[in-house]
């Protein structure tokens, strides 16, 4: 059963974490708390949101209290991560799902976030958010596309409908088809190393949404040759590839294959509809995505609908 959080509300209290990576600087947290304060709400930063321990955020034990204690508020409406980078895949053995259940909030992060949405999707259903961090777009002069489908997204009871791309950048067939599923997915390194643990979700019947930043074609391309053989890509009922930031030969004067042609050989390869070009990933312009609600894939309108709301 989808778990919906509550629908969010100016003067509702939204928290700051991290569970990853620390910000580059505490005036990242601080850029990203008057944003939120502008736009109605009451923030609360996490006591080790700045902390920095090698590539981390502090300690796994010092993030992932901060998660439950934010989790465990009964005040805090949503969880905003302030950034990615690395270090959600350590904590989820340490976090209280149950309480989540209990109080479902809205969760929002995308990058190594993803570990931590596909888990508690897995563990209690619940619908989360993969979209603007606080210490990233929203302390940076956040795009009034990325913000208006956000604030859309995790304010409004309305059904999501079309996910839209601009104007001027469509979606691209690579197979032709028309399917349904629960969208899931995010970022492909990360959702990959869930793969065979507790915390990945069934993909099977799913629309798959994958993106990714600073992996060479090759890279990608190993990475979808283990979904492969691990019969997930077989089983979905649609593909989508989103942005692929950076992801280019590291030396463009060998032979290589682009990543459209790797995603073109992908698509080959299955019977599901495949799309690409998705405005979705590591990039200031981005739709915000809600993991778990059921969602059309139809190629022949060029659309990804959502076709139900994100909250409750």
């Amino acid at each position: 059963m989808v778990l919906k959080p509550p629908s969010l509300r100016r003067g509702d209290l939204i928290a700051l974490v991290s569970p990853a990576s620390a910000p580059s600087s505490p005036e990242m947290i601080e850029k990203g708390v008057r944003y939120l304060e502008h736009q109605g709400y009451s923030v609360k930063v996490g006591e080790h949101a700045a902390k920095v321990h090698g590539y981390l955020a502090g300690t796994d034990e010092q993030r992932a209290l901060d998660f439950n204690a934010m989790i465990r508020d009964k005040e805090v409406k949503a969880i905003v991560a302030v950034r990615g980078g690395y270090g959600t895949p350590r904590i989820l053995p340490m976090l209280d799902y149950k309480a989540l259940k209990r109080q479902p909030k809205v969760i929002v992060g995308y990058s190594d976030i993803t570990a931590l949405q596909l888990a508690i999707f897995h563990k209690i259903g619940l619908v989360t958010f993969s979209g603007p961090m606080a210490g990233v777009e929203m302390s940076d002069g956040i795009d009034p596309y990325t913000e208006e489908h956000f604030w859309r997204l995790v304010a409004s009871k309305e059904t999501v409908g079309i996910l839209q791309n601009p104007a001027d950048s469509p979606l691209r067939t690579l197979r032709d088809g028309k399917r349904t599923g629960r969208l899931l997915g995010g970022n492909l390194a990360t959702a990959i190393s869930l793969l065979k643990t507790p915390f990945a979700p069934k993909l099977a019947g799913c629309i798959l949404l994958l993106e990714d930043v600073d992996e060479a074609p090759h890279r990608v391309d190993r990475m979808l040759a283990q979904l492969s053989n691990a019969h997930i890509l077989q089983h979905v009922a649609g593909l989508v590839f989103g942005k692929f930031i950076d992801c280019v030969p590291g030396d463009p004067s060998k032979p290589f294959l682009s990543i459209d042609q790797v995603f073109e050989n992908v698509a080959e390869r299955i019977e599901c509809p495949v799309m690409a070009n998705f405005q979705y990933g590591h990039l200031p312009k981005k739709l915000t995505v809600p993991f778990g609600l059921k969602t059309r894939i139809d190629t022949k309108k060029g659309t990804l609908e959502v076709l139900e709301s994100a909250v409750s």
